[in-house]
């Protein structure tokens, strides 16, 4: 099995256009290499017969009963063997689904569009991945936090073992809102991120119109929210920065003019981007395929994450990069 692990892990790196062509005999494609570790059909029929469960004694009122041992015991794993830094950040991952599955989403801005959604927690300064929950609707694996909605129950529960430690957290406006900020400021953890600006205790900004790079402080003591207009109107909420602008070390081409933007945007720009860069990373070697079964895409997008999670405690422990 371990065999079988490194040829799917390989073949993520020697990219061909299906499976039997690995095993493929024309000197234009051959790569003998995978000849010497398996034949062709004991690999297809491991893969064929992959499964995580026993089907006789699983849940099935669990939509993740297939794949939900290898899920635990990974997710267990990455923040057992790893202390983050100080900046944490959560956002949503997507991987590309396009059969039928109850708990498929749709998201326009993201590439694939349908998929699979995670929500990922990753270590801002290493991008390695902490935790990882499954979206699947209503029964998703999140403890229920009153007055904080999903998205607020979504943070609560990745940050539980993190929280009265100092970090600061980074989110994009799904998950912002004063309400949040304020339950994670009472846990001693700060949070910044940009924010809809007709949440529930958003404070009233002006009606008038803004000029460009025109910004807007409000606070109470805690919390300051910030309306900075660049090519629109920005709002941000943040509990662990003051209201101060920064140069971007950047020239306006037409006025030749330093260009500035308000401290914690240049912040929130530098640290949001970690669960998109773990994404990136993996996109260059990974094995997904497409693949009849849900649960076998989800199984090799866990193993991916793994290698690189991999990788980067490596490199923390030796200080040596590795291919």
């Amino acid at each position: 099995m371990y065999t079988f692990l490194v040829t799917v892990l390989l073949m993520g790196i020697v990219k061909k256009n299906s499976l039997r062509d690995y095993w493929s005999t024309d000197p234009m494609f051959a790569t003998p290499f995978f000849a010497t570790l398996f034949s062709q059909d004991r690999f297809l029929i491991l893969l064929r017969c992959l499964h995580f469960v026993n089907n006789a004694t699983a849940i099935l009122s669990d939509p993740l009963y297939k794949i939900r041992i290898v899920l635990i015991s990974l997710t267990s794993a990455f923040g057992r063997v790893f202390v983050p830094y100080k900046d944490l950040c959560i956002d949503e991952s997507l991987m590309l689904w396009k059969g039928r599955l109850a708990f498929r989403q749709y998201i326009p801005s993201k590439r694939h569009r349908f998929g699979v959604k995670f929500f990922v927690m990753c270590d801002v300064k290493t991008g390695y991945v902490l935790d990882i929950i499954v979206y699947t609707g209503s029964t998703t694996d999140i403890k229920h936090y009153e007055g904080l909605g999903v998205s607020g129950s979504v943070v609560m529960t990745m940050l539980a073992p993190h929280l009265g430690k100092g970090h600061t957290l980074y989110v994009d406006n799904w998950y912002s809102s004063p309400t949040l900020f304020q339950h994670l400021l009472s846990n001693s953890t700060g949070a910044c991120g940009t924010v809809r600006s007709n949440r529930k205790g958003m404070p009233a900004s002006g009606c008038r119109k803004m000029q460009r790079r025109e910004v807007e402080f409000q606070e109470n003591g805690q919390q300051l929210a910030v309306k900075w207009h660049d090519k629109r109107d920005v709002h941000v909420l943040s509990t662990v920065h003051t209201a101060t602008m920064s140069a971007t070390g950047k020239v306006d081409h037409l006025t030749g003019e330093r260009k500035i933007k308000p401290d914690f945007v240049l912040d929130y720009n530098l640290k949001m981007g970690a669960v998109d860069k773990a994404d990136m990373i993996n996109s260059f070697v990974e094995f997904t395929r497409k693949t009849t079964k849900w649960y076998k895409k989800i199984f090799f997008q866990l193993i991916d994450t793994a290698v690189l999670n991999s990788s980067i405690v490596h490199r923390q422990l030796t200080g040596k990069v590795i291919t």
